[in-house]
């Protein structure tokens, strides 16, 4: 009876949480800088009736919806808030109204869902045990991660959840189609600056300036050893770089070099590992060629592993909720979630809600300025994370 419940009331809030979305969507903030997203949340918990807030990390709010004997069991239900700094390319009535600010993450659709999620479970709190802790985080998308702020903010006491579990947007999985992962699903993220600095000088006197370009070069060819030659081929690593900037001229040497790049992968041990590779191996090339180098590598979110145990049981719940056929396996993913802070202190589940729509054309993926989801989705987005939550206090 309460499945069916919370499924009419998704049903019935439906309406208004794509109207939250909208709002969201129309009205993002970057990365800690969510003031008045913030205030926008908070004014919608209270109207539910939520009055068991506190203010987190300065943007983020944690909330409490207490059922009956509140001690027996505590599950948290996570959603981030922030935007990418990215123009918008959708012509649509929602469209942001922050020049070069724009949910292209889903992030509005998280917080949409999970203010639909707390109208639900606040009207049937007389229909379970346990207590509910809502965590609505700043700055997923910006190192050192909202999640780790609110963990030291001490979002993970007073009551400390049993588990937590969040969901995020997938527009390579159909709308109406959820998406699951057992154990290590992300991979760990660290930001990478080089400054490689040597003498420039005039591009026809080589024997006068120590190249940095040259020395960029082969520092950025060799630095692939560390994924191709040095790691175990059985744990998964990226090492990209994205950036080079080398602001000479077709006969002009500049005097220094700047790369920024990223390292991914799935264990911590080879992280450290192959942060040390990094350097010896950077340093080594531009100092044998005569140059000097900087070399930072700015320590991002941990991998995120999903609890084995929850995972199964919300697995269970989804299928009971949406039916066998629209649970999918998914495999792992080299892109990062501050949600891993979360799950390395706790039990953690943290699952995909399908977004796409082939024939509405929404096919975009995320941090792209076409990036949009098929609303009708926002129904399950609140739904299954109310009964996911419910079904979890249900558990021993």
């Amino acid at each position: 009876m309460l499945k069916a419940k919370i499924k009419s009331l998704a049903q019935e809030y439906k309406e208004e949480v794509i109207a939250l979305r909208r709002h969201l969507h129309a009205n993002p903030e970057l990365s800690f800088q969510e003031f008045k997203t913030a205030e926008f949340v908070e004014a919608k918990l209270r109207e539910i009736g939520i009055t068991e807030l506190e203010k987190k990390a300065t943007t983020g709010w944690s909330a409490l919806i207490k059922g009956k004997n509140p001690d027996k069991k505590v599950i948290a239900l996570r959603a981030d808030m922030d935007a990418l700094p990215i123009v918008e390319a959708n012509e649509v009535s929602y469209k942001s109204q922050n020049p070069g600010v724009m949910h292209a993450c889903g992030h509005d659709a998280h917080t949409a869902s999970l203010l639909g999620a707390a109208k639900i479970l606040h009207g049937v709190k007389d229909q379970f045990e346990g207590t509910i802790k809502l965590i609505f985080q700043p700055g997923e998308e910006l190192v050192p991660g909202g999640a780790s702020l609110m963990i030291k903010d001490k979002v993970l006491e007073n009551p400390r959840p049993n588990g937590i579990i969040g969901q995020h947007v997938m527009p390579f999985i159909p709308a109406g189609k959820v998406g699951f992962r057992p154990g290590i699903y992300m991979a760990s993220t660290d930001e990478i600056y080089v400054t490689v600095k040597g003498k420039g000088g005039h591009g026809a006197m080589p024997e006068t300036f120590i190249d940095p370009v040259l020395m960029a070069s082969h520092m950025i060819v060799a630095l692939q050893q560390i994924v191709s030659r040095v790691a175990n081929p059985k744990i998964p690593s990226v090492l990209s770089f994205g950036r080079v900037e080398a602001l000479g001229a077709t006969n002009v040497i500049p005097n220094e070099v700047k790369i920024q790049g990223t390292f991914r992968t799935l264990d911590e041990e080879w992280r450290a590992e192959a942060h040390r590779r990094m350097l010896q191996i950077a340093h080594g090339i531009v100092e044998g060629m005569g140059g000097q180098l900087d070399f930072e590598i700015r320590k991002g979110y941990p991998f995120l592993k999903n609890d084995p145990e929850l995972t199964a049981r919300s697995i269970e719940a989804a299928k009971d909720y949406l039916g066998e056929e629209n649970v999918l396996d998914l495999d792992i993913w080299m892109a990062a979630e501050d949600f891993a802070f979360y799950s390395q202190e706790i039990d953690g589940c943290f699952y995909r809600l399908g977004t796409r729509n082939e024939a509405k054309g929404i096919v975009s993926s995320v941090h792209t300025p076409t990036f949009d989801i098929e609303e009708d989705a926002l129904e399950i987005g609140a739904g299954l994370l109310a009964w996911l939550a419910v079904s979890e206090l249900s558990k021993a």
